[in-house]
């Protein structure tokens, strides 16, 4: 699990294609305690297991579904990638609770900077967009952000300059794919209102009582 606060930036070393998978080299300096096999890291905010240990960075294989569903399988060597490990129990959460499994790779339709901000609208499929709400959070590119404004196959998110320099969110032009997660709970609430749905019904349907 991570909250969506980019630690450090790392860049691809490696790119290597093999079956229907892939295997990913990272460069990076994370700090801290030394990394270790099996640890989780999000990279773009894709959930990633270390499996193999480099001189400057790690190794993690990515599946089909990693390589249809993210932006992993285009990334190029020398691109930078925004990089967070697991959270540990008591840890802050300054951003939201994000799982690094992202729902979808999405076409940023615009790039609006103003001053040290920049207003950024992504398109949003309409199978996510009862996931999405206005003030509400997503990850994009596994930063944690806040929906500044929504509409019928699109969203907004308000950039600051802390966000647009400390992670890649900054290169974003209109045309990119993004990495979106929506919020795990809009997931749970959605899919609780959806069982519950014949019920709501049949609540809706009753009679009012009678007065005694």
């Amino acid at each position: 699990m991570f909250s969506g606060l980019v630690a450090v930036l790392g860049s691809i070393a490696a790119t290597q294609r093999g079956g229907a998978g892939a295997r990913l080299a990272v460069t990076c300096e994370l700090g801290g305690e030394a990394m270790s096999l099996g640890e989780s890291i999000a990279v773009q905010g894709v959930c990633l297991t270390v499996a193999q240990l480099t001189r400057d960075g790690f190794a993690s294989d990515l599946s089909s579904e990693t390589l249809s569903r993210t932006t992993l399988g285009s990334v190029r060597v020398g691109q930078r990638v925004n990089l967070e490990r697991a959270l540990r129990l008591g840890d802050r959460v300054g951003g939201h609770i994000v799982l690094g499994h992202v729902d979808a790779a999405v076409p940023v339709s615009a790039v609006r900077p103003s001053g040290e901000f920049a207003a950024v609208r992504i398109a949003l499929p309409s199978s996510l967009q009862p996931e999405v709400a206005e003030k509400g959070s997503v990850a994009i590119d596994g930063v944690s952000l806040t929906v500044s404004a929504l509409g019928a196959g699109w969203f907004e998110v308000v950039l600051i300059a802390a966000t647009r320099t400390a992670t890649t969110l900054g290169e974003l032009r209109a045309g990119a794919r993004v990495n979106l997660e929506t919020d795990v709970l809009a997931k749970y609430a959605r899919s609780a209102l959806a069982g519950a749905r014949p019920d709501l019904a049949s609540l809706l349907s009753l009679e009012p009582h009678a007065a005694d």
